[in-house]
């Protein structure tokens, strides 16, 4: 007989808020049924069948959920949290099986993101078709042309969800900015680097400020 969970466990499952998974049994996403006393359960099978595990069967594609923010402000605001979400509520729409779930806070400039590394081994692998994340920024400030052909030699695409967070993208594009006059700073001043990386952000933010 198949197992019945309830709405925290099968959050907790699929990595997400338990309000996700209500508004998905809301919306025909999941199907719950109900105990005697109304609370709703989901059978086992279906959640499983949303996280791609070895008990499902089918062509289904199966994809990869890539969400970053810039910084530990970002995610502990939420940023993070609802990039995530997103990301994995439009698999569920697309009916993809979601095979792995990456979250990283980083900038997106950098070369060492152990995360990304991850989704990478997996891709080589071939343990997924497709590559979800928001935009092409979340995964790759500079370099994603290579990043996106290093994928396609592995028959792996990556699909953008393209959704409107222009603010908060805006703010990620000055982050990165400061992260490249920063290090680049560093290699050309030596030990001055941090004070003359300092002095130019803060013209660049007081410029942005006028500009807002």
């Amino acid at each position: 007989m198949d197992k019945l969970l309830t709405v925290n466990q099968v959050a907790k499952l699929l990595n997400v808020w338990p309000e996700t998974v209500r508004r998905w049994d809301n919306t025909g996403q999941l199907t719950s049924v109900r105990t005697p006393g109304g609370h709703r359960r989901y059978r086992e099978s279906q959640v499983l069948a949303l996280l791609g595990t070895p008990e499902t069967i089918g062509a289904q594609l199966r994809c990869a959920v890539y969400a970053r923010v810039a910084n530990q402000e970002y995610a502990d605001n939420g940023s993070l949290q609802r990039q995530k979400e997103r990301l994995i509520t439009y698999a569920v729409e697309k009916d993809y099986r979601v095979a792995a779930v990456y979250t990283e806070i980083s900038s997106g400039l950098k070369e060492n993101r152990e995360e990304l590394a991850k989704l990478l081994k997996q891709a080589i692998k071939g343990e997924v078709d497709i590559v979800l994340t928001e935009n092409k920024d979340r995964l790759a400030g500079l370099g994603y042309n290579y990043l996106r052909e290093f994928l396609l030699s592995y028959k792996v695409k990556i699909e953008f969800i393209e959704l409107n967070e222009k603010s908060e993208n805006q703010d990620e594009l000055l982050e990165d900015l400061i992260y490249i006059i920063t290090s680049f700073s560093s290699r050309i001043y030596g030990k001055r680097g941090n004070r003359v990386a300092k002095k130019i952000t803060d013209i660049i933010k007081e410029e942005i400020l006028l500009v807002k």
